[in-house]
């Protein structure tokens, strides 16, 4: 449970606000044009989420990695999905049908069955639970997506929405109001903790639980030290010692709805300098979860990647889905 510092509205995006002005007064000029730069841009924000997805799934040697060869690898992944998107009878060219059939205009090709399985499979995206220790996806029906009222980032098209898995919608939607309380309180953006709960539970597929099988209602992954009064639930996961992955079981806290285990979790920030600090530095995906990561709250050294991949995520079905 780590995580570190980068930025939402820069991190994994190819688009930018004057390039956003941009196609806007470009659609007022020629629609089918901009629609068509537009479906290139979405093109190169998947094909940077599918490298950074790759590189995350990657153990790093350790031996030469450091922010600057970080940032040189970020680019470097932005520049090939240029270079990669708007490729004849690439996703661009499915998403550019779709758009043009939704608004109206005119297409020298009619969407078929080819292009809705290049967009079903373009939306998948990979994450981890920190505490089962094992990897799950959204399928090959998921969609990248992001939403949130204090992270920016690109919206997606109508059609990808229509992707996004019940269980992902559903998760979003069961713990918005909990997570809103515990942004008044901690200056968090509530899109930030929801993210967070997702990766540690999995999307709730992988939550902890009690002895008996019922919920623990742990979604953060609290764990239950010695001055935990509270219920505990004891269970098996990962843990890293030195940089390599062991199973362990070890104690954490149980409670008797999700809505204490956002406000537990909001009480544990306010509570702990060191994350308050991380709070303070919550405006960006990567400067949050990299805060987390150095605060010690996690002990996988890709945490914070994982954490800053899964908020970016959510982001965008969040807004997808508004």
């Amino acid at each position: 449970m780590a995580a570190n510092p980068l930025t939402v509205n820069n991190n994994g995006l190819a688009a930018d606000v004057k390039s956003l002005n941009s196609l806007r007064a470009a659609a007022g000029r020629d629609a089918k044009s901009s629609i068509r730069e537009t479906a290139k841009q979405f093109e190169s924000l998947f094909m940077q989420q599918v490298m950074k997805s790759m590189r995350a799934n990657t153990l790093a040697t350790g031996m030469s990695d450091n922010s600057a060869t970080q940032l040189g690898t970020e680019l470097l992944d932005t520049q090939y999905a240029g270079k990669m998107a708007g490729l004849p009878g690439g996703l661009s060219d499915a998403i550019a049908r779709q758009l043009q059939h939704q608004m109206g205009i005119a297409s020298s090709g009619s969407t078929n069955s080819a292009d809705a399985s290049v967009m079903t499979r373009a939306s998948g995206i990979r994450h981890y639970s920190s505490v089962s220790g094992t990897s799950s996806s959204f399928s090959d029906t998921s969609a990248s997506g992001t939403g949130s009222s204090s992270a920016a980032a690109s919206p997606l098209p109508a059609l990808a929405v229509k992707n996004i898995p019940s269980h992902v919608q559903t998760f979003i939607q069961k713990h918005d109001a909990a997570a809103r309380s515990a942004e008044a309180s901690t200056g968090i953006p509530a899109s930030f903790m929801i993210a967070q709960a997702a990766h540690e539970s999995g999307w709730g597929k992988h939550e902890i639980t009690n002895k008996d099988g019922s919920s623990a209602h742990n979604l953060f992954g609290i764990k239950a030290t010695s001055g935990w009064t509270g219920k505990v639930a004891e269970v098996q996961t990962t843990e890293y010692v030195d940089g390599k992955p062991q199973k362990v079981t070890a104690k954490f806290r149980a409670y008797d709805s999700y809505e204490d285990a956002f406000k537990d979790y909001a009480s544990l920030i306010n509570s702990n300098d060191k994350y308050r600090q991380v709070a303070a530095q919550s405006t960006s995906a990567q400067g949050f979860a990299q805060g987390l990561q150095k605060a010690g709250y996690a002990t996988d050294p890709a945490y914070a990647q994982k954490l800053a991949s899964v908020i970016n995520t959510t982001v965008r079905v969040q807004r997808a889905m508004a």
